[in-house]
């Protein structure tokens, strides 16, 4: 009984997080109960994997009625990720239910989460370059460019789906942060909403497959499940009302942090060498994002600060502000000597 509700504390603290930052699910709640509460690492996943099908489908139903699903893009996920998440799974039983399994499932995590960190860091400089480019459209005044239109693109999509499911049904981890940063990548021109939405649905089916993969198959324990989904129902629900006013940037750093420790101390890494990284994560992350953040707001240095060129993202056309003396400010085509060495 103890453990029962020491886990749905854990699960509420996660489902806060969760309902507060839209990310960090699986990679938080794994790692917890292995680290924390001493979980098989195999019966962590599955637990993990059948309270994430719970909780996945009212995040998505929301995101179906408001239409911000793309589900053309949806479908040629799902064929790839449904039946790799189930093969998942079947390659770990494969292995068999012993030390090894335990073993793999752990190193498998490990590396996991350090892809989650990265991808994390990834789209927080996306969305920053995104931002900034953005405002200095606005400053120049030049119109936005329309985006392209938006074009399935069916084999990298299906590959994603396969690998991202692969990793989800050994790991429980990826169905949110690796996918919606591969998503991110693949079809730049997404609406925010859009991938949000996109993404939660296509995790609907994929975590479904995975979940009975480990239900049928793996380690599954209905009280574990049901301590977790006791805190993390709650915690999520708090966490979306309280997302507009909490600082959220904050929240993501620290889940950054917490993901790397995790990794670390899933891989085996001492206590000296976890100090010596997070050490130098919290000593040179700060400075390093406060030079990318100053570079985006000034735009790339690269480019001649006289005549102000602004490169359009979307096709690599370089613009240039009239003098304030000329009239309104209007974007005007570059000659040829200032197209010169303009790269994007």
């Amino acid at each position: 009984m103890d453990l029962t509700w020491t886990v749905a504390v854990g699960g509420l603290i996660v489902g806060f997080v969760v309902g507060l930052t839209g990310m960090g699910g699986g990679a938080l709640m794994t790692p917890m109960m292995i680290l924390v509460f001493h979980v098989q690492p195999l019966a962590a996943v599955s637990s993990d994997l059948v309270a994430s099908m719970i909780m996945k489908p009212v995040g998505g139903a929301v995101h179906l009625r408001k239409g911000t699903v793309n589900k053309e893009l949806v479908k040629w996920l799902v064929i790839g990720s449904v039946p790799a998440a189930f093969c998942g799974v079947l390659l770990l039983r494969a292995i068999g239910h012993t030390e090894a399994t335990q073993t793999v499932v752990k190193t498998s995590l490990g590396v996991a989460l350090l892809f989650a960190a990265a991808a994390m860091v990834a789209k927080a400089l996306l969305d920053l370059r995104k931002r900034q480019k953005a405002k200095l459209a606005q400053a120049a005044g030049v119109a936005p460019v329309q985006p392209p239109p938006f074009v399935i693109r069916p084999i990298p999509t299906l590959l994603t789906g396969i690998i991202g499911g692969l990793v989800v049904g050994m790991t429980s981890v990826g169905s949110g942060s690796l996918m919606i940063v591969s998503l991110l990548l693949l079809y730049p021109m997404l609406r925010a909403s859009q991938l949000v939405g996109t993404d939660l649905v296509q995790a609907v089916p994929l975590v479904a497959s995975a979940s009975l993969g480990h239900i049928l198959f793996g380690d599954f324990q209905f009280s574990l499940t049901a301590s977790l989904l006791i805190g993390a129902l709650p915690g999520v629900y708090v966490g979306a009302r309280v997302s507009s006013s909490a600082p959220g940037g904050i929240v993501r750093r620290s889940l950054v942090v917490v993901l790397l420790a995790s990794a670390l101390k899933l891989l085996g890494a001492s206590n000296n060498v976890l100090l010596i990284v997070l050490g130098t994560v919290a000593v040179l992350g700060p400075l390093l994002w406060a030079t990318v953040y100053r570079r985006a707001r000034a735009g790339d240095p690269s480019l001649p600060s006289v005549t102000r060129l602004l490169v359009d993202g979307a096709t690599g056309r370089a613009w240039r502000r009239k003098p304030a003396a000329a009239g309104p400010t209007e974007p005007t085509e570059p000659t040829e000597l200032e197209q010169t060495g303009v790269e994007h």
